[in-house]
């Protein structure tokens, strides 16, 4: 959903709007050619900026408040401050931590198209409930450049199909499953990409509670909410467990993980949608796929054969397998 829309070649203006955009700053730039586009998508809780400069801005700015990923398409970004006033030059090809979201940012845009790409750093905490050796602390990232050119690769991807994808799909936006999944794909790409502070082994008290009534509790509290935004750390309070032990419980009594098992409920229910929709009238397996989550069509299409021997089309067709 586009929410911003911003063109402007006066200097002075464009620096009113980057202060409401984004935090209070201050910027210089060449006055004969100034010229500045942003125009901003919001999925849920992440927001997915288009910016061009066309001239080089240089930006002193204040903190803010949301995690800031930069995803580099044409000229250059200089950026400071990060992480302990350490200078960066990316180019085209790279994405990395513009800026932390508690620390001041400053730098200089040198006639660059880009993507800024900003989230609340609870959306890291919560993606990374799901990982083995959770850490009980806030997540922080400790790095600005990715661990690796293919995890960097599958961030860009990311936030490509966050762009390009979801947002430029009005019906796909307002999913609130699908928006889920997509913010926590982004989330989960961030930690594979970036060096970050969520990594323990869990403990006796887990291993020791992880047993069979753990796991029933938890599959009934999934089979029973599966249509609503869910999380590992969702799933633990909801029992009075921790975390980890809800881990330990699905892979030791059924060798999966608890967001495995979601997947398979809410395969199961988009299964159900298509066998009673009637094949004559509006229903896509799209807009099914959707509406349980599942925001790579391709992927829905081949665990769906996979659990029911059709493609979701044919069940859709065919009113059943």
């Amino acid at each position: 959903m586009k929410e911003l829309d911003f063109d402007s070649e006066d200097l002075e203006v464009t620096e009113e709007f980057l202060s409401r955009a984004y935090t209070r700053m201050q910027i210089g730039g060449d006055v004969e050619q100034t010229r500045a586009h942003v125009s901003r998508n919001v999925v849920g809780s992440v927001s997915v900026d288009d910016l061009e400069f066309s001239y080089d801005m240089s930006h002193d700015a204040g903190t803010l408040g949301k995690i800031c990923l930069g995803n580099v398409h044409s000229g250059s970004i200089v950026r400071q401050y990060f992480p302990d006033g350490e200078e960066g030059f990316f180019g085209p090809g790279d994405v990395f931590v513009y800026t932390p979201h508690d620390r001041p940012y400053a730098g200089v845009i040198r006639r660059s198209s880009y993507n800024l790409v900003m989230f609340d750093p609870q959306l890291l905490t919560r993606a990374a409930a799901g990982l083995p050796g959770r850490r009980p602390d806030p997540v922080r990232l400790v790095g600005d450049r990715p661990v690796s050119p293919a995890a960097a690769q599958h961030l860009r991807r990311t936030i490509a199909y966050l762009r390009d994808g979801v947002c430029a799909d009005p019906e796909l936006s307002q999913q609130p499953l699908l928006v889920s999944a997509a913010s926590q794909l982004l989330a989960a790409s961030v930690l594979v990409a970036f060096p970050n502070t969520a990594t323990t082994e869990p403990t006796g008290a887990d291993r020791r509670d992880a047993h069979s009534d753990t796991l029933r509790r938890a599959v009934a509290y999934i089979d029973e909410h599966a249509d609503q935004d869910l999380s590992v750390a969702d799933i633990a309070a909801a029992i009075h467990v921790s975390v980890r032990t809800v881990q330990v419980a699905f892979r030791r009594h059924l060798d999966t993980t608890p967001m495995g098992y979601l997947r398979q409920v809410r395969l199961s229910h988009a299964h159900a949608d298509l066998v009673a929709a009637d094949p004559s009238g509006t229903v896509t397996v799209t807009a099914v796929a959707a509406r349980w989550g599942f925001f790579q069509l391709g992927r829905f299409a081949a665990a769906y054969r996979a659990a029911y021997g059709c493609s979701p089309h044919q069940t859709l067709v065919q009113r059943g397998p």
